[in-house]
């Protein structure tokens, strides 16, 4: 897998009880889960993201609100994906730089295949396409 995708997940409920969504390794998420971390009361003007990872895997979920995510791969494609159900989650593999824009009220929740490791990310956009 080398290209982001949506991934969805099951959901189950309805509006007169509230709702809950599952994933599991192996059937949503195609790596074994190492960290988990959430974002949350991020300015609406600040972009994050501005990097790319070497090895790491993640999904990335919108638990609330909305988060605008724009990839680029190795070869220059530039894709943009909207997260704005919990319902659904963004596969990102390794060598894809991001950036990430988010609604006032957005929180979002990343699974991730490898503990923090600052040598992981590529920081640099020239170097990123070197």
């Amino acid at each position: 897998m080398t290209e982001p995708y949506l991934i969805h997940f099951d959901q189950f409920g309805d509006s007169s009880v509230g709702y809950i969504s599952v994933s599991e390794y192996e059937k949503e998420v195609p790596f074994p889960i190492e960290r988990v971390f959430w974002t949350y009361k991020t300015p609406e003007k600040v972009i994050r993201g501005n990097h790319a990872n070497l090895i790491n895997k993640e999904v990335l979920v919108a638990i609330q609100g909305e988060i605008k995510v724009t990839t680029i791969n190795s070869k220059s494609e530039k894709s943009i994906f909207i997260l704005d159900s919990p319902g659904q989650g963004l596969y990102l593999p390794p060598k894809v730089w991001l950036t990430l824009e988010y609604s006032s009220n957005a929180i979002q929740l990343v699974l991730a295949s490898e503990k923090y490791s600052e040598t992981d990310y590529i920081r640099n956009y020239q170097e990123f396409t070197s």
